[in-house]
Order: C-alpha cells, then sequence, then structure tokens
C-alpha cells in the first residue's frame, strides 16, 4: 500500500508557495500548478496524437507525478537558481541522484520505485515526444501564472524581463499545434483558462483549515493518488492507468462552472444531489466541453459523468470486480471509478486530518476523518486492500 512517507511528500505541495518573491493577488501553489500543467499537457498530447506525432500516455503521466515529487523535494531551490545549476550537468546529475535516495524508501511498490529511480538517473527513460509535451505544459502553466503575478504588479521589478523571457520559452514549443492554438486564441485557450480558475475555489470554504486546499490541487493529489492505488493491481491493463490518472485530473471539472458544493448540502433535501448533477452536466454541456475540440468530449464526458462508478467500453457501468475478471483489457477501456472515488475521499481525508494535526480542528472536521475511516474499514476494492491507506494515521 501507499507509504504515508509518500503521501506527505505528495500533500507537502499544498504548503510550497510559487512567486513568493512576487507581489500576488493570491498564493500561488505547487500541486495546483502541476495540476493545471497536467491538463494542458493532456489537451497538447491529444493534438499531437491527432496529428500522428508518436510518443507515450503512460510517460506523461508518470513524468507528471514524478516532477511533483522532485520538486516537493528541492522546494527550497528558487526555479532561476535552478535553472542556472542545469546548466552543470555533472552536479545535476548528483542532485538527482540525492533527490531519489531521498525518496527512495518511501515507495511500497518497487515497480514504481525502479520507476522514479530511471526518472531521476536516466536522461532518455521519458520518451522524448513525450519529454517535450510535458515541457510545453509546464512553461504554459508557467506563463499563465505568471500573467496572475504580473497584473497585481504591473511595474514591478524585473517583470518585463520575465515576461519576454517566458514567451520566448514559449515560443521554442511554437511547433506543437495546442501551442500554436493558444497563441491564436482558439476555444483551447478557453479551457485552459476556465481549468485555471479551479485555483480560486478552495475546498471546504466554510471551514478554517491549514493548509487550504483549492479544487485544483485536490485533482493533482486524487490523479497521483488513483495511479499508485491502480499500479497495486497485478497485470493491469495500461488502458485502466490512463483512464484511472484523467479520470482523477478532470473528475472535478464541471465545479468550475458551479463552484465546490459540500457534501451536507447535497444532501440536505431528498432529490437534491441529483438536482446539483442534472445542473452540472447542464452547465458543462453549455459552457465546458464548447471549449473543447468536438473529438474528445466524448472522453471528457467518460471522465466527469459517473465519475466514481466502474464503467467500460464508452461508458457502461459495471460491477468493480468484473473489471479485474472480464475486463482487464485495453479493448474495453475500463475505469475503475470505485477505485477512483477512494482516492477522492483519501485527499478528503487528508486534508481534514492535516489540518487537525497543525492544531487547526472543529467538530465537522474531525466527524469527516472518522467517517471516512469508517467508510473504508475492512474495505477492499479492486482487489486493493484500500483500508492499508488509514493504517498510519490509526496508529498514532
Amino acid at each position: 500500500m501507499i507509504k504515508k512517507s509518500l503521501i506527505d511528500l505528495l500533500f507537502k505541495g499544498f504548503s510550497i508557495v510559487r512567486w513568493n518573491d512576487k507581489l500576488r493577488p493570491i498564493d500561488l501553489i505547487q500541486i495546483d500548478k502541476h495540476s493545471h500543467k497536467m491538463m494542458i499537457a493532456y489537451c497538447f498530447a491529444k493534438y499531437e496524437e491527432e496529428a500522428g506525432k508518436e510518443f507515450v500516455w503512460n510517460d506523461i503521466i508518470k513524468g507528471g507525478i514524478f516532477e511533483l515529487i522532485r520538486r516537493n523535494v528541492i522546494s527550497d531551490i528558487q526555479s532561476p537558481v535552478f535553472k542556472e545549476i542545469s546548466k552543470n550537468k555533472t552536479l545535476v546529475k548528483k542532485l538527482n541522484f540525492m533527490i531519489y535516495k531521498e525518496v527512495e524508501g518511501k515507495f511500497s511498490n518497487d515497480e514504481i520505485k525502479e520507476e522514479f529511480k530511471s526518472y531521476m538517473t536516466e536522461d532518455d527513460y521519458i520518451h522524448p515526444y513525450s519529454q517535450k509535451i510535458l515541457d510545453a505544459a509546464h512553461i504554459y502553466s508557467t506563463y499563465y501564472e505568471f500573467l496572475i503575478v504580473r497584473n497585481a504588479n504591473p511595474e514591478g521589478y524585473k517583470i518585463d524581463h520575465i515576461h519576454k523571457e517566458l514567451v520566448n520559452e514559449i515560443e521554442k514549443y511554437s511547433d506543437l499545434v495546442g501551442i500554436q492554438n493558444i497563441l491564436n486564441k482558439q476555444k483551447i485557450k478557453n479551457f485552459v483558462e476556465l481549468t485555471g480558475e479551479l485555483r480560486y475555489q478552495v475546498r471546504w470554504g466554510h471551514l478554517p483549515r491549514i493548509p487550504n486546499t483549492s479544487v485544483l490541487g485536490h485533482t493533482m493529489l486524487v490523479a497521483c493518488l488513483s495511479y499508485f492505488l491502480t499500479k497495486a493491481i497485478p497485470n493491469v491493463a495500461d488502458k485502466r492507468i490512463y483512464n484511472n490518472f484523467w479520470g482523477g485530473i478532470f473528475h472535478d471539472l464541471p465545479e468550475v462552472v458551479t463552484r465546490d458544493i459540500i457534501k451536507p448540502v447535497k444532501r440536505s433535501v431528498p432529490g437534491m444531489q441529483e438536482e446539483i448533477k442534472r445542473i452540472e452536466e447542464m452547465l458543462a454541456d453549455q459552457e465546458i466541453f464548447p471549449q473543447l475540440e468536438t473529438q474528445w468530449i466524448d472522453e471528457m464526458k467518460f471522465f466527469t459523468r459517473d465519475e466514481f462508478c466502474a464503467k467500460i467500453n464508452n461508458g457502461e457501468i459495471v460491477e468493480q470486480d468484473e473489471i479485474n475478471q472480464k475486463y482487464n483489457n485495453n479493448e474495453y477501456n475500463p475505469y475503475d471509478g470505485t477505485l477512483l472515488k477512494v482516492a477522492d475521499d483519501f485527499a478528503a481525508f487528508l486534508e481534514a486530518r492535516n489540518s487537525i494535526d497543525y492544531g487547526i480542528r472543529s467538530k465537522e472536521l474531525e466527524e469527516a476523518a472518522r467517517g471516512i475511516t469508517r467508510k473504508y474499514a475492512d474495505k477492499t476494492i479492486a482487489g486493493v486492500p484500500v483500508y492499508q491507506l488509514f493504517d498510519e494515521y490509526l496508529e498514532r
């Protein structure tokens, strides 16, 4: 099962503030940035796939998760400093090996540990075109953040210089269709801006917590947890890894138009939850999906509707156990929605528990943490003993 030490390292991303040497209207948070980066990477990859370019989807997923881990470890090194350090290839290799040794013992899954080692020590481990897509998404998501900083600080020191540097970096990827379409202000630019707005939506907004977590960052945590849980399934099909990760990234996408409605409100009146779901789907049809390329919409609906159900093919709902027994094959397009629900609930547990551990506690947070723990007591889902996620937290 996933070790608490690795979970804590992932969760650290909610406490790392970016652009902390600049005036900014809100704190720009590490894990939020990485979530937005992966949403953009999905779009860029879709365009390149349609253009017939060769890359590896699983490498994009691994590169996104492992880079978040790497940056969480070296969070004290500012980007301009690291950029300068990166010119010294020998020093970078030593730094990367140090990062691997620091994280090595946090992995319980030997396969993932070896993948991370390869990511940190082998220059060509990630398919070069997959890396190019990730790099382009990284620089554009950084540029998106910079525009927030610039609007708050238009005459600030080096603002014009940073702007020129970022624009020059983006132009290096101008052969990518996604970059071209954004720069030409095609509709995908609206989608990228919409998804970026999820960083403004604070979860548990009615309760004081430390750290505050956004819907945007929450989706990255859920996607990472979903990946680790999915990899615990023996001989798991690649399509399950793909669906479960991107399902995690996009599962809360409708909240960009409905906002985060807390569960007590959803459950307050019989039929309320169903009505909110209907409104979510209606608004997504009106405001979100028109900003996507038409050929992507069915997959995005697959990720955002019945998102916590086990599904195959184009959305046919099945029993979770059936996927392991009958549909663990790419041709069935299997999706472990019930496992994704575990990741979503466990992320909520972590948000409540971390605040409690910091000393910001309330009756609602404590009840939520206990309730989620009870929900998964002795539960095994998709062959994964998910109850073990809570073991290290209950031993205190």
